[in-house]
């Protein structure tokens, strides 16, 4: 990491809908954003080792994922057409359950690559073998939030309890603070109360969060009312989980008082709209919760039930969903939109303070997108040519932590042929397919 400036390009900043700067140039200087303005706006005395010419791109902060299991990647395209919870037991968990370390590294590292070269550049995932996702994150250079998934009624639960102390005190902060750690119980069907106690009493022992699926099917819902008498989000706050940082991924069923429960206990939600329709889970009340002071953030869920991972398809689908489920035009504008998929991400993941805007003295994680492509004319609302135009394979140049990870389209810390070899491998191994 050095001095980077960025020239010439028109710089949405996502501060607020009309804080666009054409001809901006932005300063960086190891991690840190150290100006951002119009041109001849970086301090005199900043000397850049790079300039990055983005004359005819558009800067803006990277996409934040905020929710995923990323070596799922290896399942894409395994088993589709399925309600979720055939879907998991008949198909996806006896294949995990093939899964190697390595298999693990690999899947991540393909998913790695692919939210590079479409813009991603943070991420939150649950998975399992967690120690090899740290090392591909590491490798890779993104930004990353892990949580090892925690079955509180499965045979390695004591296991998963077990296994945090060491991983919390080996990649909580490391990466150069690229990444973070929760604990991750899957959810309240998985996770009785009882383990869920001990799940927030060593929450609060590592001072870490907690990553957890809530009210994602009206099946959950109604177990949840047969067995406790209460909602998924009313159960987990009679527990006390609430009292510590939380990211509540999906949040499709809710009543007014669990709304209310999020936004007063400060709870991130992480939408996933495309994975929702998918399994027909149903449509998250996304302008609810905006209008009610809720943090919400956009994410893609795990490749085997989207099936892949473009934060920029996702941003839009969130978009036209809220428009055609409330049968308004004006749900959910596309500032709105960007701003989940950016500030919104970063707020559910606890990290505002470092990125999801373009702002001095932020962390550097920026792209440029080149808008020199037909569906970017006429420029009558940048905002707009972005949500509902843009395509992933407009990223040209994705910077994370104030380091370049692609330019000019190519990724610069992982070997794509050697990804595509490996996974290719792995696969044929778990499914006996070519």
């Amino acid at each position: 990491m050095g001095r980077i400036l960025i020239k010439g390009a028109t710089v949405i900043t996502v501060e607020s809908q009309d804080d666009i700067i054409n001809d901006g140039e932005i300063a960086i200087e190891g991690q840190h954003i150290v100006s951002v303005g119009p041109a001849g706006s970086a301090p005199e005395d900043f000397g850049p080792d790079k300039v990055l010419d983005a004359a005819g791109m558009l800067a803006m902060p990277g996409f934040v994922n905020s929710h995923t299991h990323a070596a799922m990647t290896l399942l894409r395209s395994y088993a589709d057409d399925l309600p979720l919870m055939k879907w998991l037991e008949e198909k996806i968990w006896p294949l995990e359950a093939k899964l190697e370390d390595e298999d693990i590294y690999w899947g991540t590292m393909l998913c790695c690559l692919e939210m590079i070269r479409s813009g991603t550049t943070t991420f939150a995932d649950m998975y399992f073998s967690m120690n090899q996702v740290a090392q591909a994150v590491d490798r890779a250079g993104m930004r990353a939030d892990l949580s090892r998934g925690m079955i509180g009624v499965g045979p390695e639960a004591q296991a998963a309890l077990d296994f945090y102390p060491d991983f919390v005190a080996q990649w909580h902060g490391q990466a150069n603070g690229r990444i973070n750690v929760r604990l991750g119980p899957h959810a309240p069907y998985t996770c009785p109360p009882d383990y869920l106690k001990k799940v927030i009493s060593l929450a609060g022992e590592l001072n870490v969060g907690i990553h957890i699926h809530l009210a994602e099917t009206k099946t959950e819902i109604e177990d949840m009312a047969n067995k406790y008498g209460m909602t998924p989000i009313g159960l987990m706050d009679s527990l006390g989980l609430f009292e510590l940082p939380v990211l509540a991924a999906h949040c499709v069923h809710l009543d007014d008082g669990d709304i209310e429960i999020l936004a007063r206990k400060k709870v991130g939600v992480a939408h996933n709209p495309e994975s929702n329709m998918k399994l027909a889970s149903g449509v998250a009340p996304v302008t609810r919760m905006l209008e009610a002071g809720v943090t919400v953030g956009l994410g893609t869920d795990g490749a085997a039930s989207n099936n892949n991972l473009d934060m920029l398809e996702e941003t839009r689908s969130a978009a036209l969903l809220q428009k055609v489920n409330t049968m308004n035009p004006l749900a959910l504008p596309s500032f709105q939109a960007l701003r989940m998929a950016t500030a919104g991400g970063a707020g559910a993941l606890g990290i505002a303070d470092r990125v999801g805007v373009i702002r001095k003295g932020l962390k550097a994680d920026i792209i440029l997108m080149d808008t020199r492509k037909p569906h970017f004319f006429p420029r009558h609302d940048w905002i707009a040519n972005v949500v509902y135009a843009a395509q992933s394979s407009d990223v040209n140049t994705v910077i994370i932590d104030g380091s370049i990870i692609m330019e000019d389209r190519k990724v610069l810390t992982i070997d794509e042929n050697e990804v595509y070899g490996q996974i290719g491998a792995r696969a044929k191994r778990l499914t006996g397919k070519k």
